[in-house]
């Protein structure tokens, strides 16, 4: 079977910008093993809501196994998840949107 291909948001990458250079390794290992292990992490509420721990912070990502595509929307630390997830879960639609233009191989 054919691995998930992975997306970051632009939120996603300002974050990984100010990441020390282990936590960035650690993203990235990280983005290689949900190629072929979507699932990973902790679901937030619904099965494609996934939270996965990296050190003291959380990457926030969604699960679109219908496109086979892993969407990295954020990190966020402890004090600012629940902020963040809210975030997340307002704009499940525009992010579907952009996933769908992904899949059929158009740029956002």
């Amino acid at each position: 079977m054919d691995p998930y291909r992975v997306f970051r948001s632009d939120w996603f990458k300002k974050k990984v910008i100010k990441l020390d250079a282990s936590e960035r390794a650690r993203v990235e290992n990280m983005e290689q093993k949900l190629m072929s292990h979507p699932h990973e992490g902790k679901p937030l509420g619904c099965d494609y809501i996934r939270e996965k721990k990296i050190g003291d912070k959380r990457m926030l990502f969604l699960v679109y196994d219908e496109y086979r595509i892993i969407f990295l929307v954020t990190i966020s630390t402890k004090k600012t998840q629940q902020a963040e997830i809210t975030i997340v879960k307002a704009n499940l639609d525009a992010y579907r949107d952009v996933v769908e233009r992904w899949s059929r191989g158009l740029t956002s």
